[in-house]
């Protein structure tokens, strides 16, 4: 006997993201590359090679969040979920 899915709703994709570890990994190197970079650029870098340094900084900051996304995912289900999770 099939399993019954939940209807995809907004609210439903809403709280999958919130409680997704990878969405704040995501976000995190987003904002790291968009505060550390412009430490990092060089006078003379061009237009290609500071996209790849933007890049390459996101891919770091996704890289050393891992933890501190579980703790915002842990932190977002406890505040929305209590102790009722499963």
């Amino acid at each position: 006997m099939a399993k019954k899915r939940r209807p995809l709703t907004p609210a439903y994709i809403f709280f999958y993201l919130l409680f997704l570890p990878d969405t704040w990994r995501i976000l995190i190197g987003i904002i790291a590359s968009v505060l550390l970079t412009p430490f990092v650029l060089k006078p003379e870098m061009e237009g290609s090679s500071q996209i790849v340094l933007f890049i390459m900084m996101a891919a770091i900051g996704y890289a050393v969040s891992g933890v501190p996304a579980r703790w915002i995912t842990g932190y977002w289900k406890k505040f929305f979920l209590g102790d009722k999770r499963h």
